[in-house]
């Protein structure tokens, strides 16, 4: 089980391109459970866009989205 505050699951996206990460990240999410966190690494700038929609459309949290060099970092809470 994943402390509070860290990643149920942590997804490596980097090297994908649209919509690849968002369709990883939409099959990682069945295994975090209702309120836990998603971690997603990527590389596609467009990334940004497509998380911010993912979340809306799914009900989840965008908690932070935040970039290193060429990697994107997303912090997704789960919806429930």
């Amino acid at each position: 089980m994943a402390e509070e505050g860290a990643p149920a699951v942590v997804l490596d996206a980097q090297g994908l391109l649209c919509p690849l990460p968002v369709l990883r990240a939409r099959r990682a999410m069945k295994e975090v459970p209702p309120g836990g966190l998603l971690k997603v690494l990527a590389t596609d700038p467009g990334a940004v866009k497509d998380f911010q929609h993912f979340c809306e459309a799914t009900g989840s949290t965008l908690v932070e989205s935040s970039r290193d060099g060429d990697v994107f970092t997303f912090l997704i809470r789960k919806a429930g």
